[in-house]
Order: C-alpha cells, then sequence, then structure tokens
C-alpha cells in the first residue's frame, strides 16, 4: 500500500509531466471515440429508419424502375397467396417549417400494417383522426415529437380551412404540396424501446396510400410489398425446408421482372454502402491513439530513468522486482484510466462535429440519412476505456520492466539505460524492418479484406518508426561534424546531445515522425484524388447546362423531371441538342444495381475507358445494339474480366444478359454503375421517366444567361436546378471537398498529439540534464547561447522528423492510392507529388520542435546555475 502512496505522490508532485501524459492518451481516446460515436449514430439512424419502415416484415416484393402496379397487390389476395401483406410507398421529402431535414413519406394501407407496425399506439387513433386520414386529401400523421418541435397541432376541423398550426408545406422532388395534420403518432413501448421507437418515427410521414399518390405524382404505383413469411423462407436456397413453399407459390404469380427476397438483403446491401468509408475513418482515428502511446511510452521512461536512484535504493532495502513493476504499472494504469475518462467526454463533445461530417459524406455517396444528435452506446464508452487503459498499459510495460530488471547498483547509475538504449538500437531497426516486410506481405495478400490492408499499413508505419533511433545516430553523426566546423565546439554539443538522450529523443522523433508522414500520405492521396476527379470531369462533362430535380443527397436520385418541364426544354431557343438521362436501380439476381441510361450519342466518346472491345466507334455501335458499359468500381465489386464479362439484369421480359463493351473511370459512386442505350432500356423496362437533362447550346450563347432564362421559364411547372457546366463542376469539388473535410481535421490532432510528444520529450530531456545547464551557466554560458542550443536540438529533432517522414510519407501515399481506395472503393487514382506537402510537411515538423522547445528552453533559463547544479 505504501508504494501505491510513492507512485500517487510522484504524479502529484510533477504536475507538468503527468499533464502531458495525460493529455495524449485523452486527445487519442478522444479523437476515436468521436469517430466510433459518429459512425454509431448514423449507423443507428438507419437502424432505426430501416426499423421504422419494415417493422416485423420478414420478405419483401419489389419490382422494376417503376415499382409495382398497385393492381398486382389486388391479384396476389385474390389468389390467397398472401397471408400477411402490406403495400408501401415510399419517397423522401423536406419541408423548411420542419427545418430542412430528409423525412421519409410512407404511403400505407392502415388496414393491413397491424401485423407490420404499430404506428398508432396501443390505444389506436380516435375515430374522427382515422377517418380524416383516410378520406381527406392532404392528411398526414407525424409523430408527438415532432409536432411539440414545430408547434404544431391536429386540425380539429378538416371540412373547414386548415390553420396555419396544423399544416406544413412539403417539397418533393420540386414540388411544393401543402399538408395538414389529421393525427400524432406515439410509441407503444414504454422505456429505452419507447424513446428509441419515437427517435425513428420523427423521421417519417404517414399517409394514405392513395394520400401518398396523389403527392408524388406516382398514380396507380407502389414501391413494394412486405410480408411475413415462416422463419424457415429466410435461408438461402436448399437450406428452406418445406414449410417454404409459399415463396414457390408467390414467385409463380409474379411477373418477370418482380422478385421476392429477405428484408434482410436489401437493408444489409445499403448498410454494406458506408462499411468502407466508415472503417476508413475508424483507421485513421486511431492513428492519434498510436501517436499517443509512443508519447506514454517516453513520458514513462523518462519517469522510471529519472527515479532510478530511488527504485535502485527500494531493491536494497528489499523491495522485490514485482513489487517495482507493479509500482510503475500501477502508476500508468492511473494515468491511463484518467486521460480515457477525459478522453470520453471530449470525444462526446466532438463527435457532434464528426456526426454532421459523417452524416453529410453519406449524404453525398451514399444514400439519404438525417442524424440530429450524437447517439452515446455504452460500447463506444467502453471501447474508450479500454483503448486508452490498453494503450497506456502497452506501453509502459516496458519501462515497468526496465525498472524492476535493472540490478540495484545499476539503478544507482544515471548513464545505465542510455547504455542500453544505445545497444539496443539495431536491435530495434531489426525488429522495425520485420515489420516492414510483414506490413508488405500483408499489403499485397490476394485479399479484399481492409481490416487486413489496415493491417499492413499500420506494420509499415510503426516499422519506419522503429528505424528512427538508427537513423537519428547516423544523421547526427554527420550533423556533429558539419556544426563542428561551422560553430566550433558549441556545434557539435546540440547533435550529441540529442544522441545522448537517445531514449527519449528517439521515441519524440517516431512520434512526429509518424504524424508528419501520415500528413504527407493523406495530402498526396487527396491531392491525387482530387486532380483525378478535375481531369475526369473535364473529359465527361462536356454539356452547357444540366438540369435535375432538387434532391435531398448528392448520391443518385429518384426524383422525375415533369413532362411538361421536360416539353419547355425541347422547344426552348438555343439549345442544339438536349440529352436525357435515366437514373435507376435495378434488380439483378445478385442484387439491385444502379443503371443510368443515356441517349448522348457521343457517350462512347465521352468516357475514359479502363479496357473497351475498340475504339469509340465500334463502342458505340455495341451499345446501340444492346451491350453495356460498366464503372470500373462495379467490374471489381463484381469481379468482371476486362475483356469478355457480361451483366445479368431482371427486365419486364425476365433475367436478360447484356455484353458488357466496355469498362470505364468512374468516381461518382463506390457501388458502381451499368451505362446502357436509353431506347434499349426503355424497351426493355417500359418507362419513359427522366431524372435528368444535359444541354448543348448554339455557338455563341451565354450558358448563364441561358440558364436563368430557362429557370424562370421552367418555375411555373417545377422547381429544377438549372446549373451550367462551370456550376455543375464547383458543386462536384465542393462535395469531395466535404468529403475529406473530416480527414483533414483527423491530421490536425495527430499531428496536436506528437507535438505534445515533442514537448513531453523536451522537457524530460532538459529537466534531467538541470545539473549539466547549470555546470554550462556556471563557466560563462550566456541565456542566449543557452536558447540557442536547446533550440538546436529541437530544431535537430525536427529535422530528423521530417526527413525521415518524406519517404515514409510517399510509401503511405502509395498505399492508400493503389491498395487502400482501389480495396475499399474500387477507384484507380492518378498519382501525383507536387512538392508542397514535401515542404509542408518539413515546415510542420520544424515549427512544432521549435514551438515544442519554447517553455523548456524557458524554464531553464530562469533556473540558477546554483538551483540547476544541487538537482542531483
Amino acid at each position: 500500500m505504501s508504494l501505491w502512496k510513492v507512485g500517487w505522490r510522484y504524479l502529484l508532485l510533477r504536475p507538468w509531466q503527468s499533464l502531458l501524459m495525460v493529455a495524449g492518451i485523452t486527445l487519442g481516446v478522444a479523437v476515436a471515440v468521436a469517430i466510433d460515436l459518429a459512425n454509431a449514430s448514423a449507423s443507428r439512424a438507419f437502424d432505426l429508419s430501416t426499423e421504422a419502415v419494415t417493422g416485423r416484415a420478414t420478405h419483401q416484393i419489389t419490382g422494376g424502375p417503376s415499382g409495382l402496379d398497385e393492381q398486382l397487390y389486388a391479384q396476389l389476395l385474390r389468389s390467397g397467396a398472401l397471408e400477411k401483406a402490406a403495400p408501401v410507398l415510399s419517397a423522401y421529402v423536406s419541408s423548411a417549417q420542419l427545418g430542412g431535414y430528409p423525412i421519409q413519406l410512407l404511403g400505407i394501407d392502415p388496414f393491413a400494417e397491424g401485423d407490420f407496425r404499430n404506428y398508432f399506439g396501443d390505444q389506436g387513433l380516435p375515430l374522427d383522426q382515422l377517418t380524416a386520414f383516410l378520406t381527406r386529401s392532404g392528411a398526414v400523421l407525424i409523430s408527438q415529437d415532432l409536432a411539440d418541435r414545430h408547434g404544431l397541432t391536429v386540425c380539429t376541423n378538416p371540412d373547414q380551412s386548415p390553420s396555419p398550426d396544423c399544416q406544413f408545406p412539403l417539397d418533393i422532388a420540386g414540388r411544393q404540396q401543402k399538408v395538414w395534420v389529421a393525427g400524432l403518432l406515439g410509441a407503444s413501448e414504454s422505456g429505452e424501446s419507447g424513446r428509441l421507437s419515437q427517435r425513428a418515427l420523427e423521421g417519417v410521414l404517414l399517409a394514405d396510400i392513395a394520400t401518398a399518390q396523389e403527392l408524388t405524382g406516382r398514380i396507380g404505383y407502389i414501391d413494394w410489398i412486405d410480408l411475413i413469411l415462416p422463419e424457415s423462407c429466410s435461408k438461402p436456397g436448399r437450406e428452406q425446408s418445406k414449410d417454404c413453399e409459399q415463396i414457390q407459390e408467390i414467385r409463380a404469380l409474379l411477373p418477370p421482372d418482380v422478385v421476392i427476397s429477405p428484408v434482410s438483403v436489401r437493408a444489409g446491401t445499403i448498410e454494406e454502402m458506408t462499411a468502407a468509408f466508415r472503417l476508413n475513418l475508424t483507421a485513421l482515428s486511431l492513428l492519434a491513439l498510436v501517436v499517443g502511446m509512443f508519447l506514454i511510452y517516453n513520458t514513462m521512461t523518462f519517469s522510471v530513468v529519472q527515479r532510478r536512484p530511488l527504485f535502485g535504493t527500494l531493491r536494497c532495502l528489499g523491495v522485490t522486482r514485482e513489487e517495482v513493476f507493479l509500482l510503475v504499472i500501477g502508476e500508468a494504469f492511473l494515468v491511463g484510466l484518467l486521460g480515457a475518462i477525459l478522453g470520453i467526454i471530449l470525444g462526446v463533445g466532438m463527435g457532434q462535429g464528426a456526426v454532421q461530417m459523417v452524416t453529410q459524406t453519406i449524404n453525398d455517396l451514399y444514400y439519404v440519412v438525417s442524424v440530429r444528435g450524437v447517439q452515446i452506446p455504452l460500447s463506444s464508452l467502453v471501447k474508450g476505456v479500454l483503448l486508452g487503459v490498453g494503450a497506456t498499459l502497452l506501453t509502459a510495460g516496458p519501462p515497468a520492466w526496465e525498472a524492476a530488471s535493472v540490478p540495484p547498483r545499476a539503478a544507482l547509475s544515471r548513464s545505465g539505460l542510455e547504455i542500453k538504449t544505445r545497444r539496443a538500437v539495431s536491435l530495434v531497426a531489426g525488429f522495425g524492418c520485420l515489420l516492414l516486410v510483414l506490413g508488405v506481405l500483408l499489403l499485397f495478400l490476394p485479399t479484399k479484406d481492409l481490416v487486413l490492408s489496415f493491417a499492413g499499413t499500420f506494420a509499415v508505419i510503426i516499422g519506419f518508426a522503429m528505424l528512427t533511433p538508427l537513423a537519428t545516430e547516423g544523421l547526427m553523426a554527420g550533423a556533429a561534424r558539419l556544426g563542428g566546423k561551422i560553430w566550433g565546439t558549441f556545434g557539435r554539443m546540440a547533435p550529441r546531445n540529442v544522441v545522448n538522450g537517445l531514449s527519449r529523443t528517439a521515441i519524440a522523433i517516431a512520434a512526429l515522425t509518424i504524424a508528419v508522414s501520415v500528413t504527407i500520405g493523406v495530402s498526396i492521396m487527396v491531392t491525387s484524388f482530387r486532380q483525378t476527379v478535375v481531369s475526369w470531369l473535364d473529359q465527361t462533362l462536356l454539356g452547357d447546362i444540366y438540369i435535375s430535380p432538387p434532391s435531398l443527397s448528392s448520391a443518385q436520385s429518384p426524383a422525375i423531371i415533369d413532362p411538361e418541364a421536360l416539353a419547355v426544354m425541347k422547344g426552348f431557343p438555343g439549345i442544339r441538342r438536349l440529352d436525357v438521362l435515366r437514373s435507376v436501380m435495378v434488380n439483378t439476381p445478385e442484387g439491385p444495381v444502379h443503371i443510368a441510361a443515356t441517349d448522348n450519342p457521343q457517350l462512347a466518346e465521352e468516357r475514359i475507358f479502363l479496357s473497351s472491345i475498340g475504339p469509340p466507334g465500334v463502342v458505340a455501335q455495341a451499345l446501340r445494339q444492346g451491350a453495356v458499359l460498366v464503372s470500373e468500381p462495379f467490374a471489381n465489386r463484381s469481379g468482371l474480366t476486362r475483356q469478355g464479362g457480361v451483366v445479368n439484369l431482371i427486365t419486364d421480359e425476365g433475367t436478360k444478359v447484356f455484353p458488357v463493351a466496355g469498362i470505364y473511370y468512374d468516381y461518382a459512386s463506390s457501388q458502381g454503375t451499368v451505362l446502357m442505350n436509353l431506347q434499349i432500356y426503355r424497351d426493355l423496362w417500359e418507362d419513359e421517366q427522366v431524372n435528368a437533362v444535359a444541354l448543348r447550346l448554339d455557338a455563341g450563347e451565354d450558358s448563364a444567361q441561358v440558364a436563368q432564362t430557362l429557370r424562370e421559364e421552367l418555375a411555373g411547372h417545377q422547381q429544377l436546378f438549372v446549373r451550367p457546366n462551370q456550376v455543375l463542376r464547383q458543386e462536384a469539388m465542393d462535395i469531395f471537398d466535404r468529403t475529406f473535410a473530416i480527414t483533414s481535421a483527423l491530421q490536425v490532432l495527430a499531428t496536436v498529439v506528437a507535438f505534445i510528444g515533442v514537448i513531453s520529450a523536451l522537457l524530460s530531456l532538459q529537466l534531467e540534464k538541470q545539473r549539466e545547464m547549470g555546470i554550462l551557466r556556471a563557466i560563462g554560458l550566456s541565456t542566449r547561447q543557452l536558447w540557442g542550443l536547446i533550440m538546436a536540438e529541437t530544431g535537430l529533432m525536427g529535422s530528423v522528423a521530417g526527413l525521415l517522414a518524406l519517404p515514409a510519407g510517399l510509401i503511405l501515399a502509395w498505399i492508400l492510392i493503389f491498395i487502400i481506395n482501389r480495396r475499399s472503393f474500387g477507384w484507380t487514382l492518378q498519382m501525383q507529388t507536387p512538392l508542397e506537402p514535401f515542404l509542408q510537411a518539413l515546415a510542420i515538423s520544424m515549427a512544432a520542435a521549435l514551438l515544442a522547445a519554447i517553455y523548456p528552453a524557458y524554464k531553464i533559463s530562469r533556473m540558477w546555475a546554483v538551483e540547476a547544479l544541487r538537482s542531483e
């Protein structure tokens, strides 16, 4: 018990040293917790919305691009094949009066809902509200919480004009529709389950299916039919038992383009879209913790070195090795626990900003999701504690073993650890080389497993860090010779001091090297990605004006252009050509895929091909005959070969095989796209709808002026985005910049942690050398010269970190571009190596080191020579 008091008092008597240890682990844990909370919140929001929509459904019947004819539902009911079934129509809408958040409008049949979802609570809706909901046009149901938040009430007299506080406008694909509140929804369960259900209902508006069809303009159509089938029917293939003959019976009644599948398959496909994105963020967030581990190791090592005489005395007095080991580990546990607790508190605060960034990226690239607050699952908090305490104990292990294993006589000598450190330099470098080899082997394994890929990446990074002591020795030897020639004895002192304190300086340099190399690697990756996207846009966006309906997501939007608006465009003066696009999700035997069909006659010429069956003319002819183009991410995800591949699509005429005429580079979607001729698409799916239009103007026309005039002309039909080419390009680049905003934030945080590590190392080093500094002051070293010596030492440390980070960062960039990105998203990027990231990295490394030296230099310079000489 007395030994624990010794450890506790040591931490309290050295507040700055303890604070630096706690700060490093706090920031590392905070970043990891913030990203985990952001990922968990976005994932939970998706789960809640899925649960609110699917309820207890086990299977769904889905159709082609236009959905299902509502008559199919009636036919299936009359056949007796469906025991428990409910039709659903779904659309994402928004309302400025409700905060502008994405809201899912669900059209339902209340009489079929009982077995699937209990939207109406245990008591059900009052009869007058239910009657109004079923019989009045524009009637909707909203959650009680949503109504309270925005001051909405139930319309008490729907026969008269609704009052302003019970109605609100909806924006549906550029059309404004007025709806009014017929009733309020409340969760039927109590406790936590009820709170989650209520939160899910906040993102849902319910309407009778006929009302939803009127609001969305989809008269006579529904999106899917929910089913409840026996549990055995959810098993794949041959595992389905005889109890599942019901599926075969239903399939026999379905048209060729309609499929029945388990709910879990469709939900799982959507959830998988963001899996790679979220894993990339998690890996990058753990980097700050890795840098923090170097900091903890450095500071714990110093605390051991500083107390070697104490440990030697304790050992002489009979304290065992195990007790000394537990003393150091106990201190580390206290530091790790405190750092983890503070990190969790800070991480929850940072999580709100991270949630907004993650949600925005998911909306930009994948699907619509609305997260209005941070979800704080217990698992994230437990992970934060385990990461903080575990990382601290892991890095404190070697110093604790050093304190316990050193003989009492050697412990009384302060030079013992430095001698052992110098001897271990080659051994550490050898382990670093082994880690580098292991990392390369993991990276080049023929697998798409991202966990293994990131494990290999971390092995390479840490392997480089373990080469730091050997590299520091070599570079400092050269610096001492050069410094001696220029500044004499004073020029040799700084490099030798760095090497003489290698047990601490090497760790600080390694931490800074990792942070700076990641800055270089990520900067080159982002620059390469950005330049690749710019080149891609230059060669693919050749229209003068682009027109599309408003969308709540920058990903593929199902919103349709009104035929009347399309007619206005076709007759508008100054337009040389009009190319239309139909963007839809189509069923395949393997699941839904994205199809883009266009009538652009120059499609083959405006794509950059990874491989193709021939020149653009040959590809264009193949497209007119029924072949398709696929994007590189689609080809990678589907395992298509560069030549001779085919794509199977479920059409109105059944499953058809489409030969692949080419694989093209594409950076709009990581899930991939199948491109086809519009007329072929319309012949097979009987779908005349249009999602977007590209206009080519006559020579001499001003695209900005034409866009403004056309926007005003279309306003009377539908609110559409009418964007000149340059505006659309800028919006695309804005989305790109938003996507990498959180990456840049994580880079900065990792550098901050490394900066704290350098402060810790320098403070430790300078405090340990107080006697040496006192002697130098006593023999005439001025304050200015003392500052110069300390700044020279720290400048050399920053220089070494920056120089070592250059090759490490370049290799990391190569890994990120050609391995991580390709396995995560299926993209091939053109690597760019501008000089700026390298110069910035050197500047950051030097600046971090020099700034970190200010406090130690100030503290030493303020100390009297006599006081310094008494420090031992």
